[in-house]
C-alpha cells in the first residue's frame, strides 16, 4: 500500500472535472490538484511555452511527494507528455481527446472536436486524428472563451451560447453524430453544449470526453507499479500558481458540481 498522493495537473480549473471522476472511481487515493492559473489559458500559447510551464508544474508536484502524475489538460499532454515520461521517475498518465470512441460509433454524420486552438494544431493530436478510419469526418473547432467562463464558475444553462454561435455558425444544420469535449474545462458546461448542439444540428449529438478512460488507466498504472492505496479516504489538497484565496471557492464549486450523465441518446464520459 502506498499512501502518497496522486498529482493532478491542469493549466487551470478544467482538470477538476477529471478529479471528480477520480474520486468516484479511485476513492481510496489521496490527491493534490495543481492549477497553473497564473499562466492560464495554455490554449493561446506556443508549444515551447506550454512545455516549459508544464515541466515546471510537474517539478512542483514531484517536490510535494506525489507517487504518480496525471496531466488533466489536453493541451499540456499534446505538448509535453513524451518529454515528461522520459524526465520523471514517477508514472505519468495523460488525457487526450476522445475522438477514437466517437469515430468508432456508427453513423455518417460529422464528429465535432471542440478544444483550445493549441490542441487542434499540435502534432500529437494531428497524428491521433490521422489514425482514425475516416479522418475527414472529424471537424476540429478551436474555441476561445469557454475556459475563462469556467474559471469564473459560469457553467449554467445558456452560459456558452454566444461563444458556440461564434465558432460553430458555419456548420449549423449539419448532422452531428458526436461532439468531443477535447478540453477538460468543456466538461463542466456539457449540458449547455449538448443543448445548443441539439437546437442547431441534426443527428444524436452524442457527447464524448476522455476523463473516465484516463482515470481507469491511472488505476491500472498504480496497480501495475504496486502503488495503490487500499485504505485512503480521498483527501484532496488544492494548490495554484494564482490567487489561492480567490480561486478556492471556484475550485470547491466545480468539485461539488454533479457529473452530467446526459440525456437519452447521449454517451457522456466515454473515451
Amino acid at each position: 500500500m502506498d499512501t502518497r498522493p496522486v498529482g493532478v495537473f491542469d493549466s487551470g480549473m478544467g482538470g477538476v472535472s477529471l478529479l471528480r471522476d477520480a474520486l468516484e472511481l479511485l476513492p481510496n487515493e489521496n490527491y493534490i490538484f495543481y492549477g497553473d492559473n497564473a499562466n492560464a489559458p495554455y490554449g493561446d500559447r506556443t508549444e515551447d511555452e506550454i512545455l516549459s510551464l508544464t515541466s515546471q508544474a510537474a517539478d512542483l508536484l514531484i517536490d510535494h511527494g506525489v507517487k504518480a502524475l496525471v496531466l488533466a489538460c489536453n493541451t499540456a499532454t499534446s505538448a509535453s507528455i513524451n518529454v515528461l515520461r522520459k524526465k520523471l521517475e514517477v508514472p505519468v498518465v495523460s488525457i487526450e481527446p476522445a475522438i477514437k470512441p466517437a469515430c468508432s460509433a456508427p453513423g455518417e454524420g460529422k464528429v465535432f472536436m471542440l478544444a483550445t486552438a493549441a490542441t487542434t494544431k499540435l502534432a500529437r493530436y494531428r497524428a491521433l486524428q490521422a489514425r482514425m478510419p475516416d479522418p475527414d469526418r472529424v471537424i476540429n473547432v478551436g474555441i476561445s472563451g469557454i475556459v475563462a467562463r469556467v474559471e469564473r464558475g459560469e457553467i449554467g444553462p445558456g452560459s456558452m451560447d454566444d461563444i458556440l454561435e461564434k465558432y460553430l455558425a458555419p456548420y449549423t444544420g449539419m448532422r452531428a453524430d458526436a461532439v468531443v469535449l477535447g478540453c477538460t474545462h468543456y466538461i463542466f458546461p456539457a449540458e449547455a453544449i449538448e443543448t445548443w448542439f441539439k437546437r442547431h444540428f441534426s443527428g444524436p449529438c452524442r457527447l464524448y470526453d476522455g476523463n473516465r478512460a484516463t482515470v481507469r488507466q491511472l488505476g491500472r498504472v498504480l496497480a501495475r507499479n504496486g502503488l495503490l492505496n487500499d485504505r485512503g479516504c480521498g483527501r484532496v489538497e488544492f494548490s495554484t500558481s494564482g490567487d489561492r484565496e480567490a480561486l478556492l471557492p471556484v475550485f470547491k464549486q466545480l468539485l461539488e458540481t454533479p457529473i452530467y450523465t446526459g440525456k437519452p441518446g447521449t454517451v457522456p464520459g466515454e473515451g
